[in-house]
């Protein structure tokens, strides 16, 4: 039985075609696939941020990016929580009444804050949009009032804020500390930008 004649130019047509077809699939899919992950624009327009809190230890502070702001996430000693209540009749807005931004329910109150241990905070000065320093430390220090408890310290006006975000009275910043939204995926992941409904 003769085998049929192959005709190599054809046979070498027939290849790159293939290969051609399969490169353009390919080309076609990447995009189509990307799709499913939130772009860049997506992010800064809002899209939530998933956070690993784990590694966080008492006193520890670390900074994330959601909507192009820091959100500030603090765990705080059971000293700095203490430290809340001699701080209550000093600040502006203990309860987190003023209407300036929409705050969650979970954050009227004292600690502002879902976990007494865990605050979450824009760290953007509502006066003119400056970011604050960390003054943790408690006692008198430069521009701080000798009975500091540890805080906030926004170097542009001199405004204060307490371990809770909370500004203290008489000072340029017209509120607290904002508190964005954010829910806990489980004890050591948070999801900011995203709230539970039920919290």
């Amino acid at each position: 039985m003769a085998e049929p004649l192959v005709d190599p130019a054809r046979r070498n047509w027939v290849m790159i075609t293939c290969g051609a077809g399969a490169v353009g699939g390919v080309a076609t899919a990447v995009p189509f696939v990307a799709s499913f992950t939130p772009s860049e624009r997506a992010k800064a327009a809002g899209a939530p941020v998933e956070v690993d809190i784990s590694g966080l230890q008492p006193g520890e502070k670390m900074t994330v990016e959601w909507r192009g702001k820091p959100v500030w996430i603090l765990r705080r000693t059971p000293e700095q929580l203490a430290s809340l209540k001699k701080t209550d009749a000093e600040v502006a807005d203990p309860n987190s009444e003023r209407k300036t931004y929409p705050i969650p329910p979970y954050a009227k109150n004292e600690y502002r804050s879902l976990k007494p241990e865990v605050l979450v905070l824009v760290g953007i000065c509502p006066h003119l949009g400056c970011s604050p320093s960390d003054k943790f430390i408690p006692g008198p220090q430069p521009s701080l009032p000798d009975n500091w408890e540890g805080g906030f310290l926004c170097p542009c006006h001199g405004s204060t804020f307490d371990l809770a975000g909370r500004v203290f009275k008489n000072k340029p910043s017209p509120d607290n500390l904002e508190v964005p939204p954010y829910t806990y995926l489980s004890d050591t992941r948070l999801l900011i930008g995203e709230d539970n409904k039920k919290a």
